[in-house]
């Protein structure tokens, strides 16, 4: 097992053979100290009386830093650089995820059973009545993780190959926090016809799909059509998952302000796949009061009502031609920021411009709309996607409950009741009285998150009459409401 240690994200090991004579290991720490790199770990691999071999962690700024390391390393008079090995590259290393049996195949007998000639016989119930595949087979707990590479990480357009080992760090996240089976299925077209085509045809081995890094508008038609096709869930997680750990955290940090979800005035930047989604879930909690920004400026501005009643096709409101305002006209007396868009496009005289208590989710990501440190003393609550800061806002508390609530119900769709159900089981994890400026959402490791968040979306999806089954210990649950 790879030994993880603290994380870092430009970590090197590196392997050296050094003279074996004094100051030849002060001569690599002062050339460390030099370039700047920290000295971590320092481990003795073997030793002779002529040399020592060492293997020696340390952090770098970037990869181009950990690189110019290595090189100033080997000049180091009597030492030479063996290998070189970034962590995270190791972790990575054969692929995150692997297939495993439930039961051992050891004897002629068990071979029959899960293979022929006794599988013939589960295929043939199959085959006379379609409902059992969820029974024997792993229909019902699996998942795909669609992509076509078009929008990898808001990296840009990277392909298929490049996505892969983010679509297995996805099936890794719905394994290790719900259980679910998930498959990385990377699309070798971004043609949306064909994507429709394929995944429409592939949907027979799973219990539901979950879209993934495919970039706007592309995203809208494909997952429009899916849901109209396939009576399973589907799901694009980057709009929706999003959109709602977003409506959790702002539910919380309204108590936190002593604010209301229909008084508040809102300003989303970014009206891309999350941001338009992050519109419509806010309407339908309650909001009324909503400004939508891009690069252009104010691009979507209307009554509440008529938003509201049209929030399924969102993005027909959406004027990126006619900006009619600049994002600081905008946040005039806004209470909320929501950033879904790039970094550094806030500074702190725009933050001055919002309404007193005021709430900043500064989204973007490695780099936030706005610095956290010139933010934080201008805000009431300040969040970002961010796990070095806290009020971390991260869809990995979303996803994987509300897959696991929908397969558990076989539900034929993820609705908006679900949905808001899911956020309401996150706002609710934490108890009001623990409620503060830097606590206003629960860890992604959390235990309590899966189940409540499943539980609320098994509900949902029994009420609304989409769910083909229930589950176990539902008969008298009732969803949380939203706090206000």
């Amino acid at each position: 097992m790879l030994d993880e240690g603290p994380y870092s994200n430009y970590r090197m090991t590196v392997r050296l053979a050094l003279a074996n004579s004094p100051g030849v290991f002060a001569r690599v720490a002062t050339m460390l100290a030099k370039e700047g790199a920290n000295l971590g770990a320092v481990d003795i691999v073997s030793a002779d009386p002529d040399q020592i071999v060492r293997d020696v962690t340390f952090d770098a700024r970037s990869e181009e830093h950990g690189e110019q390391v290595v090189q100033h390393l080997n000049a180091v008079p009597e030492v030479k650089v063996l290998s070189a090995s970034d962590r995270v590259f190791l972790m990575h290393l054969g692929g995150k995820i692997s297939v495993h049996s439930k039961m051992p195949l050891v004897t002629r007998n068990a071979l029959s059973m899960a293979y022929t000639p006794g599988v013939g016989r589960v295929a043939q119930a199959i085959a006379k009545d379609r409902s059992k595949v969820y029974a024997f087979t792993t229909k019902s707990n699996s998942v795909a993780v669609v992509t076509d590479g078009s929008a990898v990480l808001g990296l840009g357009n990277l392909g298929p190959e490049a996505a892969l080992p983010v679509m297995e760090g996805k099936a890794m996240l719905f394994k290790e926090f719900a259980g679910i089976d998930a498959w990385p299925i990377c699309l070798g077209t971004q043609d949306p016809d064909e994507i429709v085509r394929i995944v429409t045809a592939i949907a027979p081995t799973f219990g539901g799909i979950n879209l993934e890094d495919i970039s706007a508008p592309r995203c809208f038609e494909i997952e429009r059509r899916l849901k109209a096709t396939l009576e399973m869930p589907v799901m694009h997680d980057d709009q929706h998952a999003t959109a709602v750990i977003i409506l959790a955290a702002l539910t919380n940090a309204l108590l936190v302000t002593k604010k209301r979800m229909e008084e508040i005035r809102v300003v989303v930047n970014g009206i891309g796949a999350a941001g338009l989604s992050c519109c419509q879930i806010l309407l339908a909690a309650g909001v009324s009061h909503l400004i939508g920004c891009s690069e252009q400026g104010i691009v979507l501005s209307d009554d509440a009502d008529r938003l509201r009643a049209s929030r399924d096709d969102l993005s027909a409101h959406v004027r990126r031609d006619r900006p009619v305002g600049t994002l600081q006209d905008a946040l005039r007396g806004a209470d909320v920021f929501i950033g879904l868009s790039v970094g550094n496009v806030l500074r702190p005289e725009d933050l001055e411009l919002m309404a007193p208590e005021r709430i900043v989710f500064a989204m973007a990501n490695p780099d936030p709309e706005i610095a956290p440190d010139l933010a934080v003393s201008r805000c009431r609550v300040f969040a970002t996607g961010r796990s070095d800061y806290p009020n971390q806002i991260n869809n990995v508390l979303i996803f994987p409950g509300l897959f696991r609530g929908a397969l558990d119900v076989q539900a034929r769709e993820i609705n908006e009741a679900m949905k808001l159900a899911a956020a309401r089981a996150i706002a609710g994890i934490i108890p009001p009285d623990t409620l503060s400026e830097d606590y206003i959402i629960p860890s992604v490791f959390d235990k309590r998150v899966v189940p409540q968040v499943a539980q609320a979306v098994a509900q949902a999806a029994r009420q609304t009459g989409v769910a083909g089954r229930r589950p176990k210990g539902t008969e008298d649950y009732s969803p949380p409401r939203l706090r206000s």
